[in-house]
């Protein structure tokens, strides 16, 4: 089975993540999933797979040499995003892109074109791999399981590639924030690992947000509009304030690169109560911090003007910036690097505007960047992936674990 029929069928499966259940996985789909994969590594005959009750499937391919060399782990989560379905997902390769409009949907009018996306333009040559515009794709991040899973058969089957014990793991319930929420760092067993979920070939990451959660609700009174004069607090026209109060240039539409942002996610209102939902984001942990006791000051602001008691924030740190965790350790990048300079690739270094499970990992002590995995426009219906910059990201793996034993 090539690298992309591997990837084929495991869009297939229906593992859109739900963050309303409280369950883990959150959804039946991702156990699914988790026990076809299961039989397939039975299937090559890895050792110490195992498949936990919340989903996270592990596996090892055993050293093939004698010398002692590091432990290292290749990560990818099951799920899919919560934002468009991935059910009945019908994929389709479009050979040698030769530039222009690819029609996703021609009764629905769905095109993805270079006008919106002029990325595209950069695989013109590519074997591209599109959705029929119903659904998304599930590159995200079925394509680095795909990848992973392709660089270990490969290794198997190229044993003069010398290499140490590698450890493989599969996790639920990234895309809603939860993928690290029960792995066990100390069962997975390794010295440092990496996360194949980024995007764009050359992609090579140690740097996300700083994140934390906001909920404001806010307290009215309804009465009657007939009579409503000096008794109502339309509590609707005050989180409207608040919207007002933060920075109006701080938003993700607005910032870029390091840029940090207050995001407004959710707004559910009705006179009597409105509650307000933000994602504070920033890459500099002390002005993550600072933004953090704005949004506070903005919530007393709003209790000075309409009395003590009208909104009242909840706020919750999400996950920190890996930077601080993989610095001491820059030798993991340094091999990523050299491993993509091997094969082709000319490494970007960037930092990521969003997290990811190697964030929360690298702080619970798995110090975990993050790789390509080669796919596009991620959680809607015009994502797409490169059959050419999947298999780079399974090169990029496979060097790896050369570079690692020979070091």
């Amino acid at each position: 089975m090539t690298l992309v029929d591997r990837f084929l069928k495991y869009v297939s499966f229906d593992t859109q993540s739900d963050e309303l259940t409280g369950l883990t996985p959150s959804t039946p789909g991702q156990m699914v999933f988790a026990r076809y994969l299961k039989e397939e590594l039975e299937g090559l005959g890895l050792e110490d797979i195992s498949l936990d009750e919340n989903g996270y499937l592990f596996a090892t391919l055993p050293a093939n040499m004698d010398k002692e060399v590091p432990t290292i782990g290749f990560i990818a989560h099951m799920d899919t995003s919560p934002d468009m379905s991935g059910k009945n997902v019908s994929p389709r390769i479009v050979e040698k892109y030769e530039g222009g409009d690819i029609v996703l949907c021609e009764a629905d009018k769905i095109v993805l074109s270079p006008a919106q996306f002029p990325e595209l333009l950069d695989h013109v040559g590519e074997d591209l791999i599109v959705t029929d515009g119903k659904t998304l794709l599930g590159a995200d991040d079925k394509a680095g399981i795909a990848e992973i899973i392709s660089a270990v058969v490969y290794l198997q089957e190229h044993p003069e590639i010398k290499h140490g014990k590698i450890r493989i793991g599969f996790n639920p319930d990234e895309e809603i924030g939860a993928g690290a929420d029960k792995f066990d760092v100390e069962k997975f067993g390794c010295e440092w690992a990496y996360t194949m979920d980024g995007s764009e070939v050359g992609e090579l990451e140690f740097e996300n947000f700083n994140a934390a959660g906001a909920k404001i609700i806010f307290k009215g009174r309804n009465v009657h509009p007939g009579y409503a004069k000096d008794k109502m607090i339309n509590s609707i026209r005050i989180a409207s304030h608040f919207i007002d109060l933060l920075p109006l240039e701080e938003t993700p539409e607005k910032t870029e690169g390091y840029q940090g942002f207050y995001h407004l996610t959710n707004f559910q209102g009705e006179v009597d109560q409105s509650t307000l939902s933000y994602i504070i984001r920033d890459h500099d942990r002390e002005i993550f911090e600072q933004r953090k006791v704005e949004m506070q000051k903005q919530v007393d602001k709003i209790n000075a003007l309409y009395g003590e008691g009208t909104a009242t924030l909840h706020l919750r740190d999400q996950y920190y910036n890996m930077r601080e965790k993989i610095e001491p350790v820059m030798h993991i990048i340094d091999t990523a690097f050299e491993a993509m300079k091997a094969v082709g690739v000319e490494p970007n270094v960037k930092p990521i505007r969003g997290g990811t499970d190697g964030a929360r990992l690298s702080y619970n002590g798995l110090p975990c960047p993050n790789i390509f995995a080669g796919g596009l426009n991620f959680h809607g219906r015009y994502e797409f992936a490169s059959r050419q910059n999947m298999e780079k990201a399974m090169q990029v793996i496979v060097k790896i674990t050369e570079l690692v034993a020979s070091k």
